[in-house]
């Protein structure tokens, strides 16, 4: 059962991943139809706690109260909203390449974290997941040269996405997917609704700018967060913030699919790494529940 579990685990895990690797893309099709970053945070993260509150009326669930409630919205007027402003910011200052590698770097804050604060040992078959992971992903971005202050803010989106799920990693023991994902995108919706409006609002020009934003909360937000979370509570927050660094490989295939970007050898063998440090992961859990259970 255990086995099945992680086994559960580590396919969420991946279908988020897969569904993050889409948000660039919407995002794209967004900003071409005349929306700014902060209008599409505020609607993207709206529109998914409606979703989602409805979910919860449906399954008779109730929302979370005290400590908890208390640490969902941290997760989500703070966490989600600052690794997301901290993430476009650094754009204006450092190339995307370079920003989304910087950011990758949670997995690696995820393992020291841990280590830390939950005293889980570094495991060498983790250890080299990882690297083979930061190293495909640098493949995969190509990164670029950028200022000082974009590196810095894509690197505390890093530290910021890190806590987020050392966070997320304690509360999923209390509450599910589906209660969590409403306070956290209902908090992040709030706080992205305030800045929106005090920015002043840049709202869908067409109906192709609202089916970008439909897609973007749906595939983007409401499925990819909701799998995360499962997948978060059955895996724990090490082998989770891994797994995830299959999203930009996901981004870089879809862009060459639907935006007719390039896809060089060293992206391929960026990807392969990638895949390869997800399969060294999957192999290494799966053996070390069946060790556990004979």
């Amino acid at each position: 059962m255990d086995a099945m579990r992680r086994c559960v685990g580590i396919i969420l895990v991946a279908v988020s991943a897969a569904g993050f690797g889409t948000l660039a893309i919407l995002g794209r099709y967004a900003y071409a139809d005349g929306m700014d970053a902060l209008t599409i945070l505020s609607l993207r993260f709206s529109l998914a706690a409606l979703v989602l509150t409805a979910l919860l009326a449906a399954r008779r669930e109730r929302l979370p109260n005290g400590a908890t409630l208390l640490r969902l919205i941290g997760m989500g007027a703070i966490g989600y909203v600052g690794q997301a402003f901290a993430y476009l910011t650094a754009l204006k200052y450092a190339s995307p390449g370079l920003v989304a590698m910087l950011l990758y770097l949670y997995p690696a804050f995820v393992v020291i974290l841990s280590a830390l604060w939950l005293r889980e040992p570094i495991q060498r078959t983790k250890a080299l997941a990882l690297g083979l992971a930061l190293t495909g992903l640098a493949l995969t971005v190509r990164p670029e040269g950028g200022q000082t202050p974009g590196i810095v803010l894509a690197i505390l989106a890093a530290a910021i996405y890190a806590v987020y799920i050392m966070v997320g990693a304690q509360v999923m023991q209390q509450v599910s997917a589906i209660q969590s994902a409403t306070v956290i995108f209902a908090a992040a919706g709030t706080m992205a609704s305030a800045l929106m409006l005090a920015h002043g609002p840049q709202v869908p020009a067409t109906g192709a700018g609202w089916a970008a934003i439909g897609a973007m909360v749906l595939l983007a937000t409401v499925l990819p967060v909701v799998a995360f979370l499962a997948g978060l509570e059955r895996i724990g927050a090490t082998n989770a913030a891994m797994l995830s660094t299959l999203e930009p490989a996901v981004t870089v295939l879809l862009a060459a699919a639907l935006l007719g970007e390039t896809l060089k050898p060293i992206t391929l063998v960026g990807g392969g790494l990638i895949l390869a440090a997800v399969l060294l992961l999957t192999v290494s859990e799966l053996r070390r529940v069946r060790s556990v259970c004979s």
